[in-house]
């Protein structure tokens, strides 16, 4: 698939974010993008950014039955309820 081939040219995770609001998104985030940040913990954690960037995210507001697409998304860490690596099987 290419959106995984565009993850993984960067050291990227596919994540699963549930935001405060309800709205749930999964995405690539980019786990080097500070040295010592290799952890999806450490990105959400770390106040050094107030957003977490996100690519080639998939987003699913409540109420709505159609996914909004993103390549590029920017979202305030203050309104991440929770986020998890999803489970990569692929070899």
């Amino acid at each position: 698939m290419n959106e995984q081939k565009i993850c993984k040219d960067i050291n990227s995770r596919t994540i699963k974010i549930s935001m405060v609001d309800g709205t749930l998104i999964s995405a690539c985030v980019n786990l080097d993008r500070d040295p010592g940040y290799n952890r999806l913990s450490d990105l959400i954690s770390s106040d050094r950014e107030p957003f977490l960037i996100l690519m080639n995210s998939t987003m699913q507001k409540p109420g709505v039955k159609i996914a909004e697409k993103h390549d590029t998304l920017f979202i305030n860490k203050e309104h991440i309820l929770w986020a998890t690596p999803e489970n990569n099987n692929s070899a």
